[in-house]
């Protein structure tokens, strides 16, 4: 199951890009656009038109260039002027086979984009919409925010899209400003870290500022800068990218000093040289920050003037947790459900006895609902040692029908505080088993198995 969807989709395109129009304000609200966004594991996912056709984008700041993938019949959008091409990303793996797509449409609202580029992934291994329990049909992030001023509330799950010509920032006591570096398209900002547990050396650090990714921060080891895994720490999988999969380790650190901001023991993954090579291009680049701190503000990303600003909500001094359980669940496709609807009841008078009669119909309806499976147990992991396995269909979760949740629900529930109490019911085969756990901070992990799923 997802629970840091670590896809920092670092698209490293093996040509040149093409010159784009604008996206443009048109009608007569022509100074800003509000929509509403979904936030799954801490992404930002918005209603874009696609040549006439609706579907569902990732924004992405820590994309350069627009990407299509997890397309069907159903969503078919007649891609124009179409080549082939290859693309790399984060990962291991090799480069994978790719289309380039020109002059086509884009559109949020009354903000349009004509003569836009777009890549489509051509990889059935990038099941997306699988881990995040919502259909996700691609990713976009330059090639809109350089023509906008973009203000996220996270807590109210509203965007403001500012034409740049118009707008106007207000005065904000509270708020602060940081000036954002660009590097292929990308913002990075300057910020403090003490990784040390003992002593007291602050890290002055280069981090690209990356709503793609659900993480708080990824950090790139480093000698010169001073950047090393602490002591404690655990190996993992930490995420799937275009070119397979990243590996590195798990931690926490003392804090993060976002200019006055200063966020205590924040999760940290330290990722290896391999994963992330093509990250690791811009040579000045020491990790990201991601969903998770970027959540605990509201944001104005402003590409245009080069600048970010941000404002604390009530959630900056939560604390950090990975998943505490050890589960990872998908969803796996829907399963048909018995419903009782609400009783129908009839009143009639009766001569003889003048009383009132009552007689209650009760009706069924089916309705498919979400169904969700075990993708991944951590050995050693709580859930591991109550004996779930992979493959298991989850029934109920702590007495509620599993499909009256949503994953992104189930993923928060799994990392919210240690000691929790989780009662799960599952399908396995032709059995129902019950099984009970409870959430745990630290745990032996097994020499010969890595897996804590964190992403996708």
């Amino acid at each position: 199951m997802i629970k840091k969807l670590l896809l920092f989709f670092a698209l490293i395109i093996s040509f040149s890009s093409f010159s784009q129009k604008n996206f443009q304000f048109l009608g007569n609200k022509t100074e800003k656009q509000e929509i509403r966004f979904k936030l799954v594991n801490n992404l930002i996912v918005i209603p874009l038109k696609v040549n006439g056709n609706e579907l569902s984008f990732i924004l992405d700041t820590g994309v350069a260039s627009t990407l299509l993938f997890n397309l069907t019949k159903k969503d078919s959008i007649g891609l124009n002027n179409v080549k082939k091409i290859m693309l790399r990303g984060l990962g291991r793996g090799e480069p994978i086979t790719a289309l380039t797509s020109t002059k086509n449409e884009l559109k949020i609202n009354n903000i349009v984009g004509s003569n836009q580029d777009l890549f489509v992934a051509l990889t059935e291994d990038f099941n997306l919409s699988a881990k995040m329990g919502t259909t996700i049909h691609g990713i976009i992030g330059y090639d809109l925010l350089k023509d906008v001023i973009t203000k996220i509330n996270y807590k109210t799950k509203k965007i403001v899209f500012y034409n740049p010509k118009t707008y106007q920032q207000k005065k904000c006591r509270k708020c602060q400003e940081f000036p954002l570096e660009f590097y292929r398209k990308k913002p990075y900002v300057n910020v403090a870290v003490k990784i040390d547990t003992v002593g007291d050396l602050i890290t002055p650090v280069k981090m690209l500022i990356d709503t793609g990714g659900t993480d708080a921060m990824w950090l790139f080891e480093n000698t010169k800068a001073e950047i090393k895994t602490p002591i404690k720490y655990f190996k993992d999988i930490l995420g799937e990218g275009l070119s397979g999969t990243i590996y590195g380790n798990r931690s926490k650190i003392p804090h993060i000093s976002l200019g006055d901001f200063l966020i205590k023991e924040p999760t940290v993954s330290f990722l290896d040289k391999k994963s992330t090579l093509n990250a690791r291009r811009f040579k000045e680049r020491n990790g990201s920050i991601g969903g998770n701190i970027l959540n605990r503000f509201k944001v104005w990303i402003d590409y245009p003037n080069k600048k970010m600003i941000l404002k604390k909500n009530g959630s900056l001094k939560n604390g950090f947790y990975y998943n505490m359980s050890g589960l990872y669940l998908i969803h796996d496709g829907q399963e048909l459900v018995k419903e009782k609807i609400s009783n129908n009841s009839t009143k009639f008078y009766n001569s003889k006895n003048d009383r009132n009669t009552i007689s209650l119909i009760t009706k069924y309806h089916y309705k498919f609902k979400p169904s969700f499976k075990v993708d991944k147990v951590l050995k050693g992991s709580p859930a591991y040692n109550a004996g779930l396995l992979k493959g298991d269909i989850i029934k109920k979760i702590n007495n509620k029908p599993a499909y009256e949740y949503q994953l992104n629900e189930i993923t928060t529930m799994f990392q919210s505080q240690p000691s929790r109490k989780i009662k799960i019911i599952v399908k396995r085969r032709f059995k129902e088993l019950k099984f009970e756990f409870r959430l745990k901070k630290e745990y032996k992990k097994s020499a010969n198995n890595y897996w804590h799923f964190f992403t996708l």
